[in-house]
């Protein structure tokens, strides 16, 4: 029962009025007495927080929390991809011939998704995977790879649920939902981190003006969950043999590398 009252509130909503609301009650100190519930609901794993629980002031304080420094090893080999971000591997592989991929039944362009052809172009003949965050995982993103950011830059407006219902049901919301796209250029080529929105309210916060980046520093954050796709210019990258859909995987760990 509890958890599908933070099951309604956080993964279905896509009213902007109730939107905005869920993000002011969730900033608020009072809801700070719903954290056990929540911690309980999505069973997290406590003793891997930077800190307490009791230290956390609300529910947006500890859905945007922290990792102790040791919670996960990150994969810094040489020519390696790690996973930027704690979730569930929606799908991954490549993307033959043109700007359009089919992804579980549906059809993802990556002139809309990234806004320009010109970006589309570089990921033709590329490889994707998606990641989707559920509200009981660690909502930090990470860089995948060692490189230069080259940009930033911010396209859509509304923005669907982007769980299962809200992926059948919504208006292509990894292609078409409030996004920033991330380009990093690595020594084997480009990478676009597409960090989507899920609710009708800006839940996605950019946190590194660094240009140079190691594997694991800190991009940004979500405010609620959602989804994070890679996508990499290189035809010769490969997944990892363990690499499977609907797998959970942490940060750090190596999804693929260049060959």
């Amino acid at each position: 029962m509890i958890r599908l009252f933070f099951k309604l509130l956080v993964e279905l909503t896509g009213n902007r009025f109730v939107s905005k609301l869920l993000v002011k009650i969730s900033r608020s100190r009072w809801s700070k007495v719903l954290n056990p519930l929540f911690i309980r609901a999505y069973r997290i794993d406590t003793d891997e927080m930077e800190h307490p629980v009791s230290s956390y002031k609300s529910i947006h304080h500890l859905f945007t929390r922290k990792l102790k420094t040791d919670a996960r090893l990150v994969n810094t080999g040489e020519d390696v991809i790690i996973s930027p971000v704690d979730g569930t591997i929606n799908s991954f592989g490549r993307i033959e011939g043109n700007s359009t991929f089919e992804v579980k039944n549906s059809e993802l362009d990556l002139i809309e998704m990234l806004g320009t052809e010109e970006e589309a172009k570089k990921f033709i003949n590329g490889h994707y995977i998606i990641f989707y965050l559920s509200p009981r995982n660690y909502h930090r993103i990470h860089s995948p790879v060692e490189g230069e950011m080259e940009k930033n830059w911010t396209l859509g407006g509304k923005s669907y649920p982007v769980n299962r219902l809200g992926l059948k049901y919504g208006k292509r919301p990894l292609s078409s939902n409030y996004r920033i796209i991330s380009a990093l250029s690595s020594q084997n080529g480009k990478i676009a981190v597409v960090k989507v929105g899920a609710l009708n309210v800006n839940s996605i916060h950019m946190i590194n003006d660094s240009s140079s980046l190691k594997p694991g520093d800190d991009l940004a954050y979500f405010s609620f969950g959602s989804t994070v796709i890679l996508l990499i210019e290189n035809e010769t990258f490969h997944f990892d043999e363990s690499i499977q859909e609907d797998q959970e995987i942490q940060f750090g760990k190596k999804i693929g590398s260049f060959s």
